[in-house]
């Protein structure tokens, strides 16, 4: 099972850890990739603050994280499932895991990025600043940056077996699964059911998303549960208990469209 997560908007602060080594990441065949976009973003943020903060999407308010990225080659290091924080990754709660399922988490997940195209929990990064959805002057949109890249090294990464796909809009552009992969592919959409005038509603609310995205990848690796298609994911999640409505793909070689269904806070 291969899980594909985003990763957060705010990261907690780089560790101790030794400086970045980009040939030690995860993925070392995105290691030309990673170094492009590297050394423009250093460039980009040394060179003017103001211009950066635009590039970059930054409010006022986030100015610092400029000089963050400034350091992105001398900063200390962390694994990278410490420096995504947020909503799923709190639900996720990697920390908290046993030893069997911190494993799986290991093997299993790949976090997205704008700077790193995709990463391991356990890969140490520096915090930084730079979603997928920046346009680098000389690089251009980081999504089709990533994408060739990424076209060649995950559908070997994806294995044989199960792809859930839990990522948002932006980082979903940077790799797409086709063909056989993405017939064993399954996005999951998250809807909050309410009762309205006695009748139920349905709609799609972020915060519910992250958190029940969190939760439900946390559940599957604590239950050593390995569906190895679309079909027994939606068996092992209701058995977890979670209210799951799937949409089988029409045509080859195309996904499986899963709804979970929560009515509270709790995901469930």
């Amino acid at each position: 099972m291969l899980v594909l997560l985003p990763p957060s908007e705010g990261k907690a602060a780089s560790g101790q850890g030794s400086p970045l080594k980009l040939e030690e990441l995860s993925l070392p065949e995105l290691t030309a990739a990673r170094e492009a976009v590297l050394g423009e973003l250093v460039e980009l943020c040394a060179a003017d603050e103001e211009r950066a903060r635009t590039v970059l999407g930054l409010s006022e308010g986030l100015r610092g994280e400029i000089g963050k990225n400034v350091e992105l080659r001398t900063a200390g290091t962390r694994p990278a499932g410490e420096i995504y924080t947020g909503v799923l990754y709190d639900a996720l709660g990697l920390a908290t895991l046993d030893e069997a399922a911190a494993r799986r988490a290991q093997r299993s997940l790949l976090v997205f990025s704008g700077l790193w195209g995709a990463v391991r929990p356990g890969d140490a990064i520096p915090s930084y600043r730079c979603s997928m959805g920046v346009k680098l002057p000389g690089l251009g949109a980081l999504a089709a940056h990533w994408r060739g890249a990424m076209a060649e090294v995950l559908p070997g990464v994806a294995g044989s077996g199960l792809v859930l796909d839990l990522r948002s809009a932006a980082y979903a552009g940077a790799w797409k699964p086709k063909g056989e992969v993405a017939e064993r592919t399954a996005t999951v959409r998250v809807l909050h059911a309410r009762m309205v005038g006695g009748v139920e509603k349905r709609s799609v609310v972020s915060h519910f998303n992250k958190a029940t995205k969190g939760r439900l990848t946390r559940d599957l690796l604590a239950s050593g549960a390995e569906p190895e298609g679309p079909s027994e994911l939606v068996d092992a999640l209701r058995e977890l208990g979670y209210v799951v409505e799937a949409r089988e793909p029409e045509k080859a070689g195309a996904a499986w469209a899963l709804d979970v269904v929560v009515t509270d806070v709790h995901g469930r």
